[in-house]
C-alpha cells in the first residue's frame, strides 16, 4: 500500500484523517440544500454528519425534510460494521427518479441512535447538494457518499489507489 500523505488543513478546514474511527456523528445547524429534477427538494438546517477517517462527512437529514413521496423504497441492502444495516432509496424531485441514489438505517446499532428517521444521499445522483451556502463536490467512488468543500482536506478514500485503505 502507497503512502498517504495527510494534506495539512487550513484555517477553517478539518483534515479527515483527524476524524475517528469508529465514526463519530455529530448535529450541524448549516443550512443544507439539495436539488434534484430542476426543484430544490430540501432546505433544512436540522442535520447531523458523520465522520469517519479517510472520508469526507456524510450528512443525514430528516425525513420529514423531504417532499412527501419524493422517497420511495429501492432494492438492495448493505451492511457497516459500525452503523448497522441499511437500506436503499430512490429519491423523486420534479420528473427525475434517482434510483439507489439515499440510504437509511432502519436500527442502526448502539452509540448511532441519532441516525433514526434520517436520510443521507449520494450528491452524485443530485442535480446538487449544498452545505452553507457551498456547492459539495461528491466523494469519489460508486460505493461512497460524502460531501466534499473546501472546509474539509484529504486526501479521501474513494479516489483512485485508495482500495486498501
Amino acid at each position: 500500500m502507497a503512502r498517504v500523505t495527510r494534506v495539512i488543513p487550513g484555517p477553517g478546514q478539518e483534515s479527515v484523517w483527524d476524524y475517528p474511527r469508529p465514526p463519530r456523528v455529530e448535529a450541524t445547524t448549516d443550512r443544507i440544500r439539495i436539488r434534484l429534477g430542476g426543484e430544490l427538494i430540501v432546505d433544512t438546517t436540522d442535520a447531523v454528519r458523520v465522520l469517519e477517517t479517510s472520508h469526507p462527512p456524510v450528512y443525514y437529514l430528516p425525513r420529514s425534510a423531504f417532499p412527501d413521496d419524493s422517497l420511495q423504497p429501492a432494492d438492495g441492502a448493505s451492511f457497516c460494521e459500525f452503523k448497522g444495516g441499511a437500506r436503499y432509496l430512490t429519491v423523486r424531485g420534479g420528473d427525475t427518479d434517482a434510483a439507489r441514489s439515499a440510504w437509511f438505517y432502519p436500527s442502526p446499532s448502539a452509540g448511532y441512535e441519532q441516525l433514526v428517521d434520517r436520510v443521507a444521499v449520494y450528491p452524485s445522483a443530485m442535480d446538487s447538494c449544498e452545505v452553507a451556502g457551498e456547492t459539495v463536490t461528491p466523494q469519489a467512488g460508486d460505493f461512497y457518499g460524502g460531501w466534499i468543500t473546501s472546509r474539509v482536506v484529504g486526501p479521501f478514500k474513494g479516489e483512485p489507489g485508495t482500495l486498501g485503505w
